[in-house]
């Protein structure tokens, strides 16, 4: 007996999105780590296929035109909506700005979850959804739940390394989600980055992403404030920086994204490009934000991280052309308020 038009279906469109992975969201962080996760996959299976979405359709052009030019034989589309993108690829993943976005590409019209519940429970089953979106942990936990319903896999999956990392492959994931989840998630990953921790159950991820980078919004000011005090005390540079990172004040902020150029000599962190390339301010900020709030929620007190986050609110205030510059441009920030006292 033949298997009717509609398995027959079934089994076409299935055979197509297994071999098929999509990522949407094309900034800085998500090409990178999109360029990786195509690029290695294709080394091994020529014959896997590839889908990229954007909100400027632009980047997800630009995108596979650079991809083809170096692999000319991959297949790789560009689709509009997220539901193509989950139309025509098993395996999602998503890097966007923030909750607002997140909520737009998985619960809003066109979106994930719209084509889950399309694709029935059968098909649903078959799908991971990985988000490394930094977002507000309730909205992740939220998302998660809608997207877990229909049958399919998910996990919150922040990343730590910056731009430098998700250009070397070097990123770390603090993964949030179910230990099968995880376990499907992982290799995929590994295409991205080096470190993959399982954190706990959903938003787990997210919750060591925002203490991460709590920690690191704080130590950039005060590695800032420290370079600057040296100067005017007749330091040179070069050797504060040397004397912090080989002392109990070395920390990433200083000895590997040290805000005053020519201070690392061997290195060469966003300061000395003009602080371009690296981790947005407006994001810290962002991130920040993300901290303060969900202290207020649970009652931890954020003495440091509430002084930091009105300082680089007040940086951008005053200096709003720093806004997608690297964080530790506050350094610049410093000196003006230094200038003008």
């Amino acid at each position: 007996m033949r298997p009717s038009t509609r398995v027959l279906q079934f089994l076409e469109r299935q055979a197509v999105r297994q071999k098929s992975t999509a990522f949407i969201g094309l900034g800085r962080m998500g090409s990178e780590m999109a360029f990786n996760l195509f690029s290695k996959k294709f080394a091994e299976s020529p014959d896997e296929h590839f889908v990229v979405c954007d909100a400027l359709p632009t980047s997800a052009t630009v995108f596979r035109r650079n991809f083809l030019a170096q692999f000319p034989e991959a297949q790789i589309d560009v689709v509009h909506t997220p539901e193509e993108a989950v139309y025509a690829s098993q395996t999602v993943v998503t890097m966007l700005p923030s909750s607002p976005q997140v909520k737009s590409v998985y619960s809003e019209a066109n979106g994930v979850i719209t084509a889950l519940q399309s694709l029935g429970g059968a098909e649903s089953a078959y799908s991971l959804f990985i988000d490394s979106t930094t977002l507000d942990v309730e909205v992740a936990r939220s998302v998660a739940v809608d997207v877990i319903r229909t049958g399919a896999q998910m996990v919150d999956a922040p990343v730590s390394g910056g731009v430098t990392g998700a250009k070397a492959g070097t990123l770390s994931f603090l993964v949030g989600g179910s230990e099968g989840a995880f376990d499907i998630s992982q290799p995929i990953l590994t295409y991205m980055g080096k470190r993959i921790i399982h954190c706990g159950p959903s938003g787990a991820g997210l919750g060591a992403k925002i203490c991460n980078n709590l920690v690191l919004g704080v130590q950039q000011i005060v590695v800032a404030e420290a370079m600057l005090l040296g100067q005017k005390l007749g330091l040179d540079p070069a050797i504060l920086a040397g004397v912090i990172n080989s002392s109990t004040g070395g920390c990433w902020a200083s000895s590997v994204n040290n805000p005053v150029p020519r201070s690392l000599l061997d290195k060469s962190p966003p300061c000395e490009r003009n602080y371009e390339g690296g981790f947005a301010t407006a994001l810290m900020l962002k991130d920040m934000l993300l901290a303060t709030d969900i202290a207020a929620s649970t009652d931890s007190p954020l003495p440091m991280g509430v002084s930091a986050r009105d300082f680089y609110t007040e940086t951008l205030k005053h200096q709003p052309d720093l806004a997608q510059k690297d964080f530790s441009s506050v350094y610049k920030h410093l000196e003006q308020i230094g200038r003008k006292d």
